[in-house]
């Protein structure tokens, strides 16, 4: 938007005459060479693509067929095809996660409910090439900050379930880990332009060689969203613009390896929000060892730190710095390997008072007491997976990890699989997950300042002096099958016992409890039919059911609607064609059931892209979001959330 509210003249708009013309290009030009990456994942069959080795169920690698939990993967080619300029936008092709956009920048993302926009949507953890980028002020994700180069992502691997075991407090619904291209893949230079309505970006990568057996990449990005509409069409001062550049060095072979990398950003929202802007900045620098022995064990050895500056009048603001180090050792033992390892993380922070505005003579006042703390978590784990037979494998481990709050948490997990053929897994387990208290449970405190000075102050949250770890206990039982060549797909059910979650009181004075609990159920299921060798046809769905109330003795006024606002039915269709060698048309169909508090109406979005590469460096694409639909509302007060309109993406990407 401009500073008055219109569209920006200067911004790629839809318009009949230049798609139109574009399309006609599309149609009529010739076809040339593919380009680099187009053949990456493209032409791998169903069956290769089940042999894709991942690494987020077992901190190992194995066979996506093979692993023993309810995992989507995204792939570099997925990512490509889809137009996704974002993170939050790329994990729509997920259909075990619940994506709503609630901004120019900003998304409620979860998995199996507890979807939420603000400080509790804290169940999912998230990881970048290894580094845990969840808030430890809060426990959850500023997805503004996480600008990630998608060009080098190389796939993310979503599970949906607790992951406790390995991953630790946190993985409580499901684990997210970006796992981005080696230096080594990334070689030479490209250069992505794109602007559309509302949106512009650039980003330039370049990569070399180091050495005889090392590589190194740099790279730099920028992105600018306008401000979003609410439906009556007023602007909302949710506008955002960023910059991140980073690195990445790897050298080493198979058995012994390096890599160090590191990324810096700014972002900065509207200037005209009423508590003023949201600025950020942060940088982080992550080295890892990877050795792999003779007698088939294995080492890995990791360490990141992480500074994180955020100014946000209207939320939190506050710096964070921490300093993480782990280690894991995979040792062979005739039918038994056993994979055990350490960690150790530390965050300081220091979170500022803030003030806003919201009446004449009535102010909010948040706090943090106190307000600098250095928190520490330690861990140990150890994991068997226990071949029983030549198809059946049974994994049980156990992590004990601390905190400074509740002292240490015991996260056990077991896991049965019976692969009766390679293209066929049943598999079951039974986990518990914790949520750790962050800051925001313990030390967070809310008043009001009333009246003209001297002023009065009411308090209406008084911390969380005795809050405890929320606690999931989780069965799942799925069956992964590819029953002829061109058809594959993976069906779960699951149920969730919660207790002790997060709760409260009526104000004032209101103290934070772990006074809620119930349970959580439903289907998750996607399948993929390879049509013709060019054409490919996916899809997912989800069904979810909650029972949640709270605990005798309660007087929580907020109860249940507090922890989320959930579909109870999500599903995806994904047509990916390929027109030519050098042509694409591929189309994404979602749907999303109304959510109950508040009432959020449902919805039904198509995108669709056209992609052309004239020359084998070289690929132009059209994405248009919301084809049918002028606007809809994903998430929050449907009076004054962000309505998602119609809008087109044009986007150049070069290759040197």
């Amino acid at each position: 938007m401009g500073s008055d509210g219109s569209r920006p003249s200067g911004r790629l708009k839809i318009c009949g005459g230049c798609l139109a013309a574009w399309l006609s290009a599309f149609v009529n030009l010739p076809a040339a060479g593919a380009g680099p990456d187009s053949s990456s994942l493209a032409d791998l069959s169903l069956e290769e693509l089940g042999n894709i080795e991942i690494t987020s169920v077992s901190r190992r690698p194995e066979r996506l067929s093979a692993a023993a939990a309810s995992i989507f993967v995204i792939t570099h080619e997925d990512i490509r095809r889809s137009g996704a300029t974002s993170l939050p936008e790329a994990l729509r092709l997920a259909p075990n996660l619940q994506v709503a956009q609630t901004g120019a920048a900003q998304y409620a993302i979860s998995s199996r409910g507890f979807n939420n926009a603000n400080a509790l949507a804290n169940k999912l953890l998230v990881l970048i090439d290894g580094r845990t980028v969840y808030s430890p002020i809060y426990s959850g994700v500023f997805w503004e900050h996480q600008d990630v180069l998608l060009e080098d992502v190389e796939r993310i691997e979503v599970i949906s379930g607790p992951g406790g075991t390995l991953w630790g407090a946190n993985a409580v619904n499901g684990v997210i880990n970006v796992i981005t291209r080696s230096a080594g893949a990334t070689q030479g230079g490209l250069v992505s332009l794109g602007g559309g309505d509302g949106e512009a970006g650039g980003a330039f990568r370049y990569g070399f060689a180091l050495g005889d057996r090392g590589h190194f990449r740099i790279y730099a990005k920028a992105t600018d969203l306008d401000n979003t509409e609410n439906f009556s069409g007023a602007s909302l001062p949710d506008g955002w613009r960023s910059q991140q550049a980073g690195f990445r060095a790897d050298w080493g072979q198979a058995s012994r390896n390096f890599t160090i990398q590191g990324d810096a950003y700014t972002g900065r929202g509207d200037s005209r929000a009423v508590a003023g802007p949201v600025e950020v900045s942060g940088f982080n620098l992550l080295a890892r060892w990877n050795e792999q022995f003779e007698s088939g064990s294995d080492f890995q050895l990791q360490a990141y730190f992480d500074r994180s500056e955020r100014k946000d009048q209207a939320l939190f603001q506050g710096d964070a710095d921490t300093y993480d180090i782990e280690f894991q050792n995979g040792i062979p033992l005739g039918r038994h390997k056993v994979l055990w390892g350490a960690g150790y993380r530390e965050a300081s922070d220091d979170v500022a008072m803030t003030r806003v505005p919201v009446a004449p003579g009535f102010t909010f006042v948040t706090n943090f007491v106190p307000r600098s703390r250095k928190l520490t978590w330690e861990n140990v784990f150890v994991q068997d997976e226990i071949h029983l037979g030549a198809t059946v494998k049974l994994t049980v481990g156990v992590k004990l990890e601390s905190n400074d709050y509740t002292g240490w948490e015991t996260l056990p997990s077991a896991r049965l699989a019976w692969e009766s053929s390679d293209n066929h897994l049943l598999w079951g387990a039974i986990s518990r997950a914790v949520r750790a208290p962050a800051r925001l449970d313990r030390d967070f405190f809310l008043s009001a300042d009333v009246g003209v000075p001297p002023l009065v102050n009411i308090p209406i949250i008084d911390g969380g002096p005795d809050f405890e770890s929320e606690i999931a206990e989780v069965a799942e039982i799925g069956y992964r099958a590819q029953p002829w060549t061109n058809f594959s797909y993976s069906i779960t059910a699951f149920f969730s016992e919660y207790s002790k979650l997060r709760s409260g009181q009526p104000s004032p004075a209101a103290v934070i409890q772990n006074m809620m609990g119930g349970d959580v159920y439903g289907v998750e299921a996607w399948a993929s039919y390879q049509a013709t060798d060019s054409w490919r046809l996916s899809g997912g769905l989800v069904e979810l059911r909650k029972d949640l109330g709270l605990d005798p003795g309660s007087t929580d006024p907020e109860g249940p609607r507090a922890l989320g606002n959930d579909p109870e039915h999500q599903w995806m269709l994904r047509s990916t064609l390929n027109v030519t060698p050098n042509h694409d048309f591929d189309i994404m169909v979602r749907g999303v059931s109304d959510l109950p508090d508040p009432a959020v109406p449902d919805y039904t979005a198509v995108d669709m892209r056209l992609g052309w590469r004239p020359q084998g460096n070289v690929e132009l694409s059209a994405t248009i979001r919301n084809l049918f639909d002028p606007g809809h509302v994903e998430f929050g007060n449907p009076a004054t959330a962000s309505e998602l309109g119609r809008s087109v993406y044009f986007k150049l990407l070069c290759h040197f």
